[in-house]
């Protein structure tokens, strides 16, 4: 193994799958994927723990199966958040320079995010992410990246992300339980975001719209920088579930005709087209009318972009995005999902998936993976010391699986 390589592992834990990877970020330009661990989620509704028993299986599942594609025993990870317990709010900091010379070090931005970071706070809630918006030098304005630079008084304006306490602590369990220990929590629209958005989108304006399982959550990037995060709670089981109720299907099946004949727009289905589908008990297949499943899917896709459109009217960001929007999760693979969110949402609109992939990657190249991946990259930039990642403390907690003996074992092992 070279010294240079620089591997991590991400757990994407949603509420439809769990998703280990392994990945090898020597290479600023790719990611190599060593290991992969994809396993049906279980013990979690709407992005969050509800079964720590059943969702302690479900992680260890998964990083079973990433062990056993990579060759390599692992024991920490980055993770995904979501769920209706996260929080925002924007607050500024300021520092005086610590330098002799006036200059901007990599301290004096911490001890400005930290001043930030400074907010009054719940006892049961904690901060997830500082994420710097736009610094101030001397008064003067819409610095990106202050390192480096002459002044005698550093502003910050950041963005705060919050999350529940106890939810936090619920997916941890989980997590130690399954032997892996966190270093650090990601929202899963930071993490998506990070692979599935142009610089050129990121700079213009732009927002990820990730629809999981349970949740669909949203990112607003603007010069190049996160402004405003929210958690919706409507994704795709709610689609499942609505085909369900009204075909009278079991859900296994009502699944099953959402990813392989679900479409969002119902003018583009063959009103004759007949789909086939099994219903409750031994009864013979019943037929059912694809345009009449497409009607279905579309009243919810309708309504989760209505409730995306008024989140970013809410936030005042609507008229700042010329990019449009990125569709990433593994509802956003529907047929004409993105047809129906340009006109639900009078913007430009297109799918994301992770690109620039190597190694294992064959089932990666889909939005359901945006954020497995995302993650990855996250851990690269962090690993680079990106001004423009927040530092969060690198988690401790969970269990000891032995001192590593390779540069390659420690990135893996808990310290």
């Amino acid at each position: 193994m070279s010294s240079q390589q620089r591997v991590f592992v991400a757990l994407d834990v949603g509420t439809t799958k769990v998703c280990t990877l392994v990945g090898d970020l020597s290479r600023k330009s790719e990611i190599r994927i060593l290991g992969v661990g994809i396993e049906p989620s279980e013990g979690m509704h709407r992005g969050m723990v509800v079964d720590v028993t059943a969702a302690t299986e479900a992680v260890r599942a998964s990083k079973r199966a990433a062990e056993r594609t990579s060759g390599f025993e692992i024991g920490r990870a980055y993770v995904s958040v979501a769920g209706k317990h996260i929080a925002t709010v924007n607050s500024r900091g300021v520092a005086g320079l610590s330098g002799k010379r006036g200059v901007v070090t990599h301290e004096d931005i911490e001890r400005a995010l930290q001043a930030a970071r400074a907010v009054p706070l719940p006892h049961n809630r904690e901060v997830l992410h500082v994420i710097p918006r736009t610094f101030t030098l001397d008064g003067q304005e819409g610095i990106r990246n202050p390192l480096n630079l002459h002044a005698f008084r550093l502003e910050v304006e950041a963005h705060i992300i919050t999350a529940g306490s106890s939810s936090l602590r619920n997916l941890e369990k989980a997590v130690n339980d399954a032997g892996l220990a966190v270093d650090r929590f990601v929202l899963n629209p930071l993490a998506s975001g990070d692979v599935v958005l142009t610089e050129a989108e990121r700079e213009s304006g732009v927002v990820v719209v990730d629809i999981g399982g349970g949740t669909t959550d949203i990112a607003v990037y603007i010069d190049g920088t996160v402004w405003h995060t929210a958690v919706i709670e409507v994704g795709g089981h709610h689609i499942t579930s609505d085909i369900k109720q009204v075909l009278h299907l079991p859900t296994h099946e009502a699944e099953r005709l959402k990813i392989e004949d679900g479409n969002a727009v119902p003018d583009t289905v063959d009103p004759d087209a007949v789909i086939t589908a099994q219903p409750f008990g031994d009864d013979l297949p019943t037929q059912i009318l694809a345009h009449d499943l497409s009607m279905i899917i579309e009243a919810r896709t309708d309504e989760i972009f209505t409730l995306v459109i008024q989140e970013l009217k809410r936030s005042g960001y609507d008229g700042l995005l010329p990019a449009g929007v990125v569709l990433t999760g593994g509802s956003s693979a529907l047929a004409n999902i993105r047809h129906s969110a340009n006109k639900v949402m009078g913007l430009p609109v297109r799918v994301g998936v992770p690109d620039k992939l190597t190694g294992l990657a064959d089932k990666l190249g889909s939005p359901a993976y945006a954020t497995g991946v995302g993650l990855l990259s996250f851990a690269q930039r962090l690993d680079d010391g990106d001004v423009r990642v927040s530092p969060q403390p690198r988690r401790r907690e969970g269990p000891d699986l032995g001192k590593a003996i390779t540069d390659f074992l420690s990135r893996l092992l808990p310290d």
